[in-house]
């Protein structure tokens, strides 16, 4: 949520500004217990932290896809985080030994990452009309005036 429709450098640097603990990444949904950070009033949000190892992960996969990106030659300036989405993966299953000959499950969680950069190019300010609008009427406005005669 926090890099979405965010420029790619921008991105990086904020990924950067994370790791140092100068920005902070807003936690909106999964938020339960998580405390609560005066640096999240840009984002308008009372809760947030910084995820370090999240961020380094997502900085060496922005770095693959410009990498990615400048080969297929796209302009690596204008490229913006379009769609970024983490979803579940299998879990990988390995075991701890407890007391009394028991064993418990020790399970990773891993994700997918999805990354979409696409090339945008500057925004350009839409033309003013030089015609004012007039306001439109209502079909039942108009027949009762051409009732009436005052037209």
């Amino acid at each position: 949520m926090a890099l979405r429709n965010m420029p790619l450098r921008r991105a990086q640097r904020f990924l950067e500004n994370v790791k140092e603990q100068k920005e902070i990444v807003p936690f909106l949904r999964f938020n339960g217990g998580v405390g609560r950070k005066a640096q999240c009033k840009q984002w308008n949000t009372t809760q947030g932290r910084w995820p370090k190892k999240s961020a380094e992960f997502l900085l060496d996969l922005l770095k693959n896809a410009e990498s990615n990106a400048e080969y297929k030659g796209l302009d690596v300036d204008h490229l913006v985080v379009d769609h970024i989405v983490v979803q579940r993966a299998a879990k990988m299953r390995r075991r701890t030994y407890r007391a009394h000959g028991r064993i418990n499950p020790y399970m990773s969680s891993p994700c997918h990452i999805e990354v979409i950069l696409t090339e945008k190019e500057d925004v350009v300010a839409k033309p003013t009309d030089d015609i004012p609008r007039t306001k439109k009427e209502s079909k039942r406005k108009q027949r009762r005036q051409l009732a009436r005669g005052d037209y």
